[in-house]
């Protein structure tokens, strides 16, 4: 069985420019997006930089498809 735990010394600093760019990028999107829903922006963006893809997944099924759905 292989071993899949890394230090931060054994990472490229290129991988870990790489996903912090995609978690600030979509921490913002969801916020602004949130922001313009009127839907708890804060809570949605500060989610949003935790992790990728779980955040985005859940806020398109919480606030996005919910919003589809009323229309």
């Amino acid at each position: 069985m292989s071993n899949m735990h890394y230090s931060l010394n054994e990472i490229s600093p290129i991988w870990l420019i790489l996903i912090a760019i995609v978690l600030f990028v979509q921490g913002t999107w969801i916020f602004q997006d949130a922001r313009k829903r009127g839907r708890f922006p804060w809570l949605w963006g500060l989610w949003g930089i935790t992790g990728f893809p779980t955040p985005l997944i859940v806020y398109w099924l919480v606030v996005v498809r919910s919003e589809r759905k009323r229309s």
